[in-house]
C-alpha cells in the first residue's frame, strides 16, 4: 500500500494536500534511469537546448509566481510579501543559469616550456559529473530547490531531488515548469520518501554529486556515509555575527538588522544573531531595536500585513523558548519578547547580554531571537564572535575603512557585510560555510561548476 504524507500548514494545521510518497523500488528506479543517462556523452541535451529548456522555465514560473508564492507561503510559513521576493529570485535565478551556461568553459595548459614538452599542446574541456542527488531544506522551499536543481539541468546532469517533508509542493511545482518546458522526465525527478530512503539515495555509488541543505547534525553523518568518489557540497548554518563599533550609523543599520534577524522568523542559515555593540552606543542601540522589534506584525503568513510568520513546527516553539529562558536564567536580561504566541509564533525577541556558554550564543538559534552583547575592544569581541565552530557570513558596522578592513581580515566568516546584515544574498555571488557550516560553494554558477569536472586533453603534432 502506497503511503500518503499530509502536508499542513505550520501556522494553524490545516490540511493543504496528500501525495504519495515514494519506497525503495521506486528510488532504485530514479537512480538508475538517471544513471544509464549518463553512460554515454551521446545523451546529454545539447547546450542550446538547455537553455531553451531553462528560458522557457523561467517564464512559466514568473507567469505563475504568485500562486506559487502562495503555495510556498502556505506551506512553510514565510510571510507572503517574502514569498514574493523569494519567487522573483528564483525566476532570477533560472535565468542567471541560462546565462551561465556559455561560461563553463576551460582554458590552456601551457607547453613547449621544456624539451619534453615540445610538438605538444594542451585545453581542458568541462563535462557534466554524473547523478545529481539533492536534499533540500523547507525556508526557502522554492529558491533552494531552484539552487540545487537548476545548476544541475544548465550542465547537463541529471538530478533526483528530496524535498523536505514539511514543504514538498514548491519543489514538485519546479519540476513540474522543467517538464512543460520541454526537459524530459527522466533528467529531473522529485522523490518524496522518509529519511532512511533519502539516506539510501544520496550514498549510492552510481551518485556522482549530492548537494543538501539543512542541519548540520544530517549533513555531515550523509557525508560520512558517501560512496568513495562522489563529491558534495553541504551547506548548513551558522550563528551570524555582526560587530556594531562605536561610530556607526544607527539610523541606516537597524532597520537592516532587525530585518536581517526577524525575517521569516530567524528561519534563515544566516540570521542575524548575535550583535556586538560598543558599549558607548549598547543603551541606545538596543532601545531602538526594540522599538522596532515590537512593531513587527507577527501572525498569519498569508496576512497581507504579516511581517513574521510562525516556526516551522511546534516543538521549535518551544525549544526557542527554552533556550531564551535559559539565558535568563543565566543572567541575560530580555528587553523584550521572549514569549510564545499561540503554539505556533514566537515573539519578536531581544536579549542583552546572554551568557557565553547559553544555547543562544553557541548554537544556531533558528526563531525570532537577536542577541545584544557590549563590548569595550574590538578585537575581544572579535574573538568572542569567533568562539564557535561556525563560520559563515558576518557582518562589521562603522563609518571607518580601516576598522571595516580589519574586522573582516580577524573575523571567521566567508563573506563579510560592511555596513549591512548577515542575511543578504543575491543568486550569482558564491555562497557557502567553513569549518561545520558547510562544504563546497554555492550559488548559481558556483553550483555549475561544482557540478561539471575538467578534462585535460593534450595533443601532440610536429607541426605545433
Amino acid at each position: 500500500m502506497t503511503k500518503r504524507l499530509k502536508v499542513n500548514s505550520p501556522y494553524d494545521g490545516h490540511l493543504i494536500s496528500e501525495i504519495n510518497m515514494d519506497n525503495a523500488d521506486q528510488i532504485e528506479s530514479a537512480i538508475e534511469t538517471a544513471y544509464q543517462l549518463t553512460k554515454t556523452p551521446d545523451n546529454i541535451l545539447p547546450a542550446y537546448q538547455r537553455i531553451e529548456i531553462l528560458e522557457k522555465t523561467a517564464n512559466i514560473v514568473e507567469v505563475k509566481a504568485e500562486e506559487f508564492a502562495r503555495k510556498a507561503t502556505e506551506e512553510g510559513g514565510k510571510p507572503l510579501v517574502d514569498s514574493r521576493i523569494e519567487l522573483a529570485r528564483a525566476v532570477q535565478g533560472i535565468r542567471e543559469a541560462a546565462h551561465s551556461i556559455n561560461q563553463l568553459t576551460g582554458h590552456e595548459i601551457p607547453m613547449n616550456l621544456t624539451a619534453s614538452s615540445t610538438n605538444r599542446m594542451a585545453l581542458t574541456i568541462r563535462e557534466p559529473i554524473g547523478v545529481v542527488a539533492a536534499i533540500s531544506a523547507f525556508n526557502h522551499p522554492f529558491n533552494l530547490i531552484v539552487h540545487q536543481v537548476i545548476p544541475a539541468v544548465a550542465v547537463g546532469c541529471p538530478v533526483i531531488v528530496k524535498p523536505s517533508r514539511a514543504t514538498p509542493l514548491s519543489c514538485i511545482n519546479l519540476v513540474a515548469c522543467l517538464y512543460e518546458a520541454g526537459l524530459p522526465k527522466e533528467w529531473c525527478r522529485t522523490v518524496v520518501c522518509e529519511s532512511s530512503l533519502g539516506q539510501k539515495m544520496v550514498t549510492d555509488p552510481r551518485i556522482a554529486f549530492f548537494t543538501f541543505i539543512g542541519s548540520g547534525a544530517i549533513g555531515w553523518k550523509l557525508h560520512s556515509l558517501l560512496a568513495p568518489g562522489t563529491r558534495c557540497a553541504l551547506e548548513h548554518g551558522g550563528a551570524a555575527p555582526v560587530i556594531v563599533d562605536h561610530d556607526a550609523n544607527l539610523e541606516d543599520a537597524l532597520p537592516l538588522l532587525a530585518k536581517g534577524g526577524f525575517y521569516h522568523a530567524g528561519q534563515v542559515c544566516v540570521s542575524v544573531q548575535k550583535v556586538y555593540v560598543h558599549e558607548n552606543i549598547v543603551a541606545e542601540f538596543s532601545k531602538r531595536l526594540v522599538e522596532l522589534a515590537e512593531k513587527l506584525v507577527v501572525g498569519d503568513p498569508a496576512d497581507e500585513k504579516t511581517e513574521v510568520g510562525p516556526l516551522i513546527q511546534e516543538k521549535e516553539v518551544d525549544r526557542v523558548d527554552e533556550w531564551v529562558q535559559e539565558a535568563k536564567n543565566g543572567g541575560a536580561k530580555i528587553l523584550t519578547g521572549g514569549k510564545k504566541i499561540g503554539t505556533t509564533c514566537y515573539a519578536p525577541t531581544v536579549i542583552l547580554n546572554p551568557p557565553d556558554k547559553a544555547n543562544v550564543t553557541t548554537c544556531e538559534i533558528f526563531g525570532p531571537v537577536i542577541c545584544i552583547y557590549p563590548f569595550k575592544d574590538r578585537l575581544e569581541a572579535i574573538d568572542r564572535a569567533n568562539s564557535t565552530p561556525f563560520s559563515f557570513q558576518a557582518a562589521v558596522i562603522t563609518q571607518d575603512l580601516d576598522t571595516a578592513l580589519d574586522t573582516a581580515k580577524r573575523i571567521n566568516a566567508t563573506t563579510v557585510m560592511i555596513n549591512d546584515h548577515t542575511a543578504f544574498r543575491v543568486d550569482w555571488m558564491p555562497f557557502g560555510g567553513r569549518k561545520t557550516s558547510g562544504i563546497g560553494v554555492g550559488g548559481i554558477l558556483p553550483s555549475m561548476m561544482e557540478m561539471t569536472e575538467e578534462k585535460m586533453l593534450v595533443f601532440r603534432s610536429k607541426l605545433i
